[in-house]
C-alpha cells in the first residue's frame, strides 16, 4: 500500500491506494482512485521512501468515472440503487466508499455513454456530482 498526498503540503490528507511492486520504488495501481487525480487503475507509478507517490512513470489508459451523492439529498439512496445497478449491469470494476461515493474503472475502450445519460439528470436534479478522470 502507498499514499497519495492530498492536501499540498498542508494539513497531511492522504489517499491510500492499493498496488502491485514491481520494483523497490515502482508499484502498479492496483484499487480505483477516488479523490486522486492523474491516476488509475493500472498505471505505474514512483514513491519516495516515505511511501509517498511521486509521479506516474506510465498510463495504462484505464479511467475514472467518479460520483458523489449529495448526503443529504432527499433522492440520495433512489440513485445509489440506480447507480448500482447500472454499474453491475455493465460488469465494470466498481467501488462504493461510505455509500456516498462510487468509483468505475473505464478501461481502454470503454464506452460511458451509458454512466452519462443515467448521470447528467441526476446531475442537474442536484442528486450527485461527477466526473471523469484519466
Amino acid at each position: 500500500m502507498i499514499h497519495a498526498n492530498l492536501s499540498n503540503g498542508q494539513d497531511g490528507w492522504r489517499e491510500q491506494l492499493w498496488t502491485h511492486q514491481l520494483t523497490e520504488d515502482t508499484f502498479e495501481v492496483a484499487c480505483l482512485p477516488f479523490f486522486t487525480y492523474g491516476i488509475c487503475y493500472r498505471d505505474v507509478v514512483t514513491i519516495d521512501r516515505n511511501h509517498l507517490l511521486t509521479k506516474v512513470v506510465r498510463k495504462s489508459g484505464h479511467r475514472t468515472l467518479r460520483v458523489a451523492l449529495v448526503l443529504k439529498h432527499a433522492d440520495r439512496n433512489q440513485a445509489h440503487e440506480l447507480l448500482h445497478g447500472k454499474v453491475v449491469d455493465t460488469g465494470l470494476p466498481h467501488e462504493w466508499l461510505q455509500g456516498t461515493y462510487l468509483a468505475v474503472d473505464l478501461p481502454p475502450g470503454a464506452d460511458e455513454g451509458p454512466f452519462i445519460e443515467a448521470l447528467e439528470p441526476l446531475a442537474h436534479a442536484g442528486v450527485l456530482h461527477w466526473e471523469i478522470d484519466s
